[in-house]
């Protein structure tokens, strides 16, 4: 079985994969800097869970660091890259851009260097939605242009596309860039609606509400995403001959490079979630609704055709069923 080096191991989409591709029998070998985005002793505790499995390693290690990420790329030798390490968050880019361009512009270039000199089999990235900026055609597809950001974040996310595209015709390196849409579930972030939610809720603090909660997401489960990306890492991309630059389809390429969304294909409305989430707790919120910020945008929608048709998977999760697990893992870690 391979070996896959993880970065974002400590992360919430991170720590879930990994549990599966140490399940499945391959060697994991993950990195993640553990830095103070959100609370650390979270990252920690999801390490915690990783360390003592049979094939798994770690360094810790931000991929910014040129030098160190060399030394673990020569050490480790990987098969297989799966990069989910980045500074995450819309809103966050507002107020500490420069995190942005270190980790997710000069990181993700360190990685690219790190696959092209050791031969590396396939690199699979993490995009985001938010690459649609302002897309306004529904659902969402991968066939779109998406030149019209809407935040620093969205755009690095973009960038990161075209710097592996560049890498996959240059040295011909199979690169699979994978846009994910409002991950959910157990071991979450807690800098997302859910999550906070949840704590203001049971604390008898009022959410904030955006958009006066007419924003709609595209709420899809850690495990369905998970599964996406195990699928599509064993799924590596050869290039389309069919493809011409008269007629550039975003979605590939000439060069071994796809992209595609994980995406539940079901949009929800944020008042929808509330009102879930208010019977899974018993409890009901108390809103304080407010405009929409900056950077963030109406709604998100994901058409997921292409990977339903190259790898046989399409994410199903009910929201009731996700946000319901949340809430259980929720009580018990935090003893609520």
């Amino acid at each position: 079985m391979p070996k896959v080096l993880l970065t974002g191991a400590a992360g919430f989409i991170g720590f879930h994969l990994a549990q599966r591709l140490l399940a499945r029998g391959d060697t994991v070998v993950g990195l993640d800097n553990l830095n103070d985005y959100y609370p650390v002793q979270l990252k920690e505790d999801r390490l915690a869970q990783l360390t003592p499995l049979a094939g798994f390693s770690f360094h810790r290690l931000s991929l910014g660091d040129r030098e160190g990420m060399a030394r673990v790329f020569e050490a480790e030798k990987p098969d297989m890259v799966v990069n989910l390490a980045a500074q995450a968050g819309v809103r966050y880019s507002l107020i500490n851009p420069h995190a942005y361009a270190d980790s997710n512009l000069t990181g993700f270039l360190n990685i690219l260097e790190g696959c092209r000199h050791h031969k590396v089999r396939h690199l699979v990235f993490a995009s985001s939605s938010s690459v649609y900026g302002a897309n306004t055609t529904m659902p969402f597809s991968v066939h779109q242009n998406v030149d019209h950001p809407l935040s620093l974040y969205a755009a690095t996310k973009k960038a990161n596309e075209l710097m592996a595209h560049s890498y996959a015709h240059l040295y011909r390196l199979p690169c699979t860039g994978l846009r994910f849409f409002t991950v959910y579930g157990p071991w979450g972030r807690p800098d997302m609606a859910l999550f906070l939610f949840t704590r203001a809720i049971l604390e008898g603090r009022p959410i904030e509400v955006f958009n006066q909660g007419q924003m709609q997401r595209d709420f899809t489960y850690v495990d369905d995403i998970v599964e996406g990306v195990i699928r599509t890492l064993d799924h590596v991309p050869t290039g389309d001959p069919q493809w011409t630059g008269a007629h550039p389809d975003p979605a590939g390429s000439a060069a071994p490079y796809k992209i595609y969304n994980i995406g539940n294909h079901q949009p929800v409305e944020l008042l929808r979630l509330i009102a879930v989430l208010e019977e899974c707790l018993g409890q009901t919120a108390k809103k304080i609704l407010l405009p929409m910020q900056p950077g963030d945008v109406p709604a998100t929608y994901a058409d997921v055709d292409d990977l339903a048709r190259d790898v046989g998977f399409q994410p199903a999760t009910q929201i009731e069923d996700g946000v319901r697990r949340f809430v259980e893992w929720y009580r018990a870690y935090y003893r609520v």
